[in-house]
């Protein structure tokens, strides 16, 4: 089965993936799918679902002859690889939100962020939690390049991992911004992790590996990268992460996939800008224009956009005097608050630091606008002087 396979998922959900493994096998060899053995390894299905079903054995049937787990063990063993699945500790949970489309296992090479949730692990090892992909072309130029390594860098310095797919441009310079910076990375591949691809980029891997990073892919060793599974590798990029930003890519672009997938998880999803006379940066504008996106020029606005939560306004003892924001409604303090005096920001990034929709945020902003208490510049909203919650 190809990555991605929401019926494989589907079939994993009801019964569980070895008894899955064992019932598609079976019905392979029977020549049809046996239900009744189905239902006694607990799987249900709905009579559509058990019609797709029907449908994907036949699909599988063609590889079935050539599926060999021991070869493909032995040949991650020789490579340095293990098989991690999501009974395991560094399982990245984050997958899981793709749901019937989650991936059953993961192909490792090095280490994956460190999940602060497994046992005797504090909330600062909680590395997992802390990632961004940065994507984008792969004919990328010197502009998207310098503005991809000096974001992986400082956002390894800020003690962030960078996800990316281990291409050429926009993703190789991503990576080896974090390795500049002495920080982790992640490169997941669309074929197996034995298999350097792009072959230009073999030492890269490495290095990713090497340095406490990882290279991971779910599909096997050997397996060669295809069209198909470029596309399906973007939603694990998109779901490793807690955000995804698209340094340069052109209309048409790989890069803008990934975006989408991040989008579908409800994960934010950050732009940079580039001239817009570029057509190797007419993609992030699109991305901009249609409001998947929104705009980030820095590290700091990548991580304001990464965590919102870990910028929220500061305590109520350290707020400015109780009359700056008197007369307001809940929603409308809690956006004010969201406001910073020196930074203009999105009605996005607002919405995200104070906790409500778009909409409340766009209507407690026209308020405050009327009442004198914030601004709309050209580059987003701020908050008046002399009506600061005590922020910067």
């Amino acid at each position: 089965m190809e990555p991605g396979d929401e019926v494989a998922g589907a079939l994993v959900a009801a019964c569980g993936a070895a008894p899955a493994l064992h019932w598609v096998d079976t019905s392979i060899r029977r020549g049809h799918p046996d239900w009744d053995a189905l239902e006694a390894a607990g799987g249900e299905l709905a009579a559509p679902v058990r019609r797709r079903v029907a449908r994907a054995v036949e699909r599988w049937s063609a590889r079935r002859a050539s599926v060999d787990p021991e070869r493909d063990l032995a040949a991650a063993r020789r490579c340095g690889a293990r098989l991690v699945t999501p009974d395991d500790g560094d399982w990245p949970a984050g997958l899981d939100d793709l749901g019937a489309a989650s991936p059953h296992a993961l192909w490792v090479r090095g280490a994956l962020p460190a999940r602060g949730a497994r046992a005797g692990a504090t909330a600062a090892a909680d590395d997992a939690s802390r990632v961004v992909a940065l994507v984008g072309a792969r004919a990328s130029t010197s502009y998207g390049e310098r503005v991809a390594v000096d974001l992986a860098a400082d956002l390894v310095r800020r003690g962030w991992w960078v996800a990316s797919g281990g291409a050429y441009g926009i993703d190789a310079a991503a990576h080896r911004g974090a390795l500049l910076a002495g920080g982790g990375t992640v490169a997941v591949l669309a074929g197996g992790v034995d298999r350097a691809y792009p072959v230009g980029n073999a030492r890269l891997l490495e290095e990713i590996v090497v340095s406490g990073g990882a290279v991971v892919s779910e599909v096997p060793p050997g397996a060669a990268p295809t069209r198909s599974r470029f596309l399906q590798r973007n939603r694990l990029i998109a779901a490793l992460s807690c955000a995804t930003v698209v340094v340069e890519a052109a209309w048409r672009s790989g890069a803008a996939s990934t975006a989408h997938h991040a989008a579908r998880l409800l994960r934010p999803v950050g732009a940079v800008p580039g001239a817009v006379t570029s057509a190797a940066s007419a993609g992030c504008h699109r991305l901009l224009r249609d409001g998947v996106a929104v705009c980030v020029t820095d590290a700091d606005e990548v991580v304001e956009l990464a965590s919102p939560t870990r910028h929220l306004a500061p305590a109520v003892e350290d707020e400015g005097p109780a009359g700056e924001v008197d007369g307001l409604d809940p929603v409308a303090r809690r956006v004010h608050d969201g406001l910073s005096r020196r930074a203009p920001r999105d009605v996005d990034v607002i919405a995200a630091r104070s906790g409500v929709s778009v909409a409340e945020a766009r209507a407690a902003l026209g308020l405050l606008e009327l009442d004198g208490r914030a601004r709309r510049l050209a580059a987003g909203w701020v908050v008046v002087p002399g009506h600061e919650s005590g922020k910067g």
